[in-house]
């Protein structure tokens, strides 16, 4: 891989000047996954040090240990999953502790799979999946990698959209991503919904197949972030600005080129990081899918680090999100006040010093419009309303529904 060449001039200024970050070396988080790339890239590439930081790279064996390594000050800042982040503020599963999203480190790439045994069972495809969750005296058995991750999130939804309860007509677990596929091996699950490469993996393994990637759940859906404590921002803000410029250079440059993605794969699949198959690691990294079933091709919404910025932008909108979800889901037992919320979290003015500083556009509105499979808007503008307008769902009263509707 190509070491970067100072991507400032004014290098100098960053590291002795007014800007100098307070804390020089950070301890870094990252799970085993492909979108984990731009922390490793960030880390070991030369990305760091032009703005006065090492960045010790420090592999997570799951998302709790990731979790609990932030709480107790072991973790600088980690990869996390944004609904990790919001968990923590809002105190589900620990107590509440406030946090910080300070960049979007990727959007799309993450996938839903089952078990070997069930496509030869003959459920290959949605409508076979609703047969045999609807009408089996089995539960099947469902993994994810986080009560309130992405990973359940996009899982949920896709079930739901299809009829499908997420509660009441299939059994759920947590397992660590890097697990899934000897889960799958020793009969424990039917199937998971996890990020790259453990879908490709599962593959090639011949332990499973993809049934759905999370961008047809969401195209362009936000997926992992830079988190840290807002302790630790507001200790050291100009540490954090410059973790946050480090990691934007990366991101830029593992998409500046197809290149610079295979010389990333390469990098990353290594035993040190995603420990995990280069076969099974750079395709759908760059878009090329194959389903296990005789179906390939190129995903017109692929792995994405940078997108000209559209990636990194920690949206109001996005973080609102997955608080909707929470309380769909019965997580929150009350409508927060989601944007108090959201505008604690998402650290949006140091982002965008970050970004203005290395010259990536920033968009006019901090809300972003999307269309979701079951032809659901979500723009951000409404949360309340939007939590509480699906017709599966787990909210304890359903007088509030037909309220808020």
């Amino acid at each position: 891989m190509k070491q970067n060449d100072s991507p400032r001039g004014d290098t100098l200024a960053w590291i002795n000047g007014s800007d100098a970050p307070e804390k020089h070396i950070l301890n870094l988080g990252f799970m085993p996954l492909t979108d984990s790339a731009s922390l490793i890239v960030a880390a070991t590439q030369g990305f760091s040090q032009p703005y006065g930081l090492t960045l010790n790279l420090r592999r997570q064996q799951s998302w709790s240990a990731l979790r609990d390594g932030l709480l107790n000050g072991e973790l600088d800042a980690a990869q996390g999953l944004y609904g990790l982040a919001y968990s923590i503020q809002l105190g589900l599963g620990s107590a509440p502790t406030p946090m910080a999203v300070l960049m979007g480190l990727n959007q799309n790439g993450q996938s839903i799979n089952l078990s070997q045994a069930m496509l030869e069972s003959g459920v290959n495809s949605s409508q076979a999946l609703i047969a045999q969750a609807k009408h089996k005296s089995r539960k099947l058995c469902l993994a994810h990698t986080f009560p309130t991750g992405t990973h359940a999130m996009w899982l949920y939804y896709w079930l739901a959209a299809h009829g499908i309860h997420p509660l009441k007509d299939v059994d759920t677990r947590v397992v660590p991503p890097s697990l899934m596929v000897e889960h799958l091996r020793a009969g424990r699950i039917d199937g998971f919904c996890a990020g790259e490469p453990w879908g490709a993996h599962a593959i090639q393994s011949g332990m499973g197949f993809t049934l759905a990637t999370s961008q047809s759940v969401w195209p362009d859906h936000p997926e992992k972030v830079l988190c840290a404590t807002q302790r630790f921002v507001e200790q050291y803000p100009n540490t954090a600005r410059a973790l946050i410029m480090s990691i934007l250079d990366a991101s830029r440059f593992i998409e500046e080129s197809e290149d610079n993605r295979c010389s990333t794969a390469q990098l990353i699949s290594g035993a040190d990081y995603v420990n995990a198959p280069l076969t099974s690691l750079q395709p759908r990294m760059l878009g090329n899918y194959v389903d296990g079933c005789d179906h390939d091709w190129h995903d017109a919404h692929p792995l994405r680090f940078h997108g000209n910025g559209e990636v990194n932008m920690p949206y109001l909108s996005d973080g609102l999100w997955f608080m909707t979800q929470f309380r769909r889901w019965g997580l929150l037992r009350e409508d927060p006040d989601y944007f108090a919320v959201a505008k604690q979290v998402q650290q949006v003015d140091l982002y965008k010093q970050a970004a203005n500083a290395l010259g990536i556009s920033l968009p006019t509105s901090m809300l972003r419009s999307s269309t979701l499979m079951d032809g659901k808007i979500w723009d951000g503008t409404n949360p309340t309303a939007y939590a509480h307008s699906f017709d599966l769902h787990a909210i304890a009263d359903p007088r509030a529904t037909r309220q808020a509707n």
